[in-house]
């Protein structure tokens, strides 16, 4: 099902997506049609006006529901976490086939994250692996890596998720850390069987670069800052409501002039994985003023200069020496951007960079892990990042996201799976490590008691008050889960080996 031709459905996907038939706008959108939507809409004008119409009779009559994966898996008695976990990993496996609905078909098996995400996503998968790979799983590994570069070839990068609705954009670009991860299993030549698809996704995210000008100074996902250096922010092709979350941000906008403009930021923010977030808004306390397109992220940069060092060193391998230093070249002037734009000297850490006001956000979020991740920083600011964390991110459950509070799921009291391991690996990396361990033990002992109270692994969890399990965010907190199960193994198991 092409996404494009479920809005063909006019009046009646208005209906459905704005009214009561699915609690979660994502339902609709990952059914499956019993035939085609032209059918399907003659149907729905010829008996809408009838007496006794119901609509949901209707929708279940023409349309077959979506599956939804882990919530009612049940683990066996007496079962530790980590056998849950590799119980999960088949649970959470789909096999490939013919899809009739907006699920984009992959060529190998993959993992998804469960609950009512039913695809691959992009930036989750790393940190599933991460899990794959202590439960010695790396034929799955393969398969999704093999799913990553189809993608890329099929569209020139990896979407959001294997969904049709999900196209136009991407998410953290991840790929380049899980071909490293692939070459540690496999050797080196990962990297160079994987270069054509690295050097895609790297023009992906610099499609426009010379387009951008002092008088146009950003065009898709590239910036050009103020010293004429460039880096990037997160965007989307388009700047419609999100068919997965339709009713909800035809709602947001109802009262904006520049509807369109709300629309393309909530969607970039979306491909930052951080949706939502107070990161990304100009007050922290109102939805309608976020502006991600104009955020120019550190930890987007991040994983950009490794995307470049990685295409660097599989030309290394090839022998490719001028090929080699351009990207080692794109590299280093990245790092240099990034220490100048995003390091702040006065508060000792790392913030993103607003390139339309010309000056940093205010929103101290773990983004700030990832120059630590990447080994970027030097000793001294990862001192004062480790600070900060230790003063205003700890507490007892591990980190928080954000240090604001709101009803947003990316802001605190939540803690998520994939900015532990960034920011536990980040001060590790620099000999912090008590600090890391000390993160790594709350952090798992909070997975264990959920755990022990639920018999579920939850997509995030509540690391203020740990007698609370999380909240917030557009849909209900979801269990599975493919991250929160890959970096408890892991995580686990790197305990282990520092004790």
């Amino acid at each position: 099902m092409d996404i494009k031709n479920i809005f063909s459905l006019g009046e009646l996907f208005e209906k459905i997506q704005t009214g009561e038939v699915f609690s979660d706008s994502k339902t609709f959108v990952d059914c499956t049609p019993n035939s085609d939507f032209s059918s399907i809409l003659n149907c729905y004008m010829e008996e809408k006006d009838k007496e006794g119409f119901n609509l949901t009779d209707f929708v279940s009559k023409h349309f077959i529901l979506p599956t939804t994966y882990s919530t009612n898996y049940v683990p066996e008695k007496d079962r530790t976490i980590t056998q849950h976990i590799e119980g999960l990993w088949d649970v959470l496996t789909r096999k490939t086939e013919e899809s009739k609905n907006s699920l984009i078909p992959l060529p190998c098996p993959y993992i998804v994250p469960g609950g009512r995400f039913r695809e691959m996503f992009y930036w989750d998968s790393y940190f599933t692996m991460l899990g794959l790979r202590i439960s010695k799983r790396i034929d799955l590994v393969q398969d999704m890596v093999d799913n990553f570069a189809y993608l890329i070839d099929q569209y020139g990068y990896i979407p959001n998720g294997n969904r049709t609705y999900f196209l136009g954009r991407s998410q953290p670009p991840f790929f380049a850390l899980m071909i490293q991860l692939l070459s540690e299993e496999k050797g080196e030549n990962i990297l160079i069987k994987y270069l054509p698809q690295l050097e895609k996704e790297h023009d992906f995210w610099m499609k426009g670069k010379h387009h951008i000008s002092e008088h146009i100074p950003s065009v898709f996902r590239v910036t050009l800052m103020p010293d004429e250096s460039i880096l990037n922010h997160y965007w989307d092709e388009s700047d419609v409501p999100r068919p997965e979350a339709y009713r909800q941000e035809l709602a947001l906008a109802k009262d904006l002039e520049e509807k369109n403009k709300l629309y393309r930021n909530l969607r970039a923010a979306a491909e930052s994985g951080w949706d939502f977030s107070s990161r990304w808004f100009k007050n922290k306390d109102e939805f309608v003023s976020i502006h991600a397109t104009e955020i120019v992220p550190v930890d987007l940069n991040c994983l950009l200069w490794n995307l470049e060092k990685t295409i660097a060193k599989a030309y290394t391998i090839t022998g490719e020496k001028e090929q080699s230093k351009k990207f080692e070249t794109f590299a280093d002037k990245r790092k240099v951007a990034i220490n100048k734009y995003c390091w702040n000297e006065e508060t000792k850490f790392y913030f993103d960079y607003d390139y339309v006001s010309r000056k940093q956000t205010p929103s101290l979020n773990l983004g700030a892990a990832f120059p630590l991740f990447f080994k970027i920083a030097s000793k001294e600011q990862v001192a004062g990042v480790e600070q900060l964390l230790k003063e205003r991110f700890l507490f007892d459950g591990g980190l928080i996201t954000t240090t604001e509070t709101t009803d947003q799921q990316w802001d605190a009291p939540n803690g998520w799976a994939p900015l532990h391991w960034i920011a536990i690996q980040g001060l590790a990396n620099y000999g912090y490590r008590e600090i890391a361990v000390e993160i790594a033990k709350r952090w798992l002992a909070l997975n264990k008691k959920v755990y022990k109270n639920t018999g579920k692994m939850m997509e995030k969890y509540n690391v203020v008050d740990i007698k609370l399990i999380a909240g917030g965010g557009e849909y209900p907190t979801q269990d599975g889960f493919g991250w929160t199960n890959g970096v408890y193994l892991a995580l686990d198991q790197w305990l282990n080996e520092v004790k």
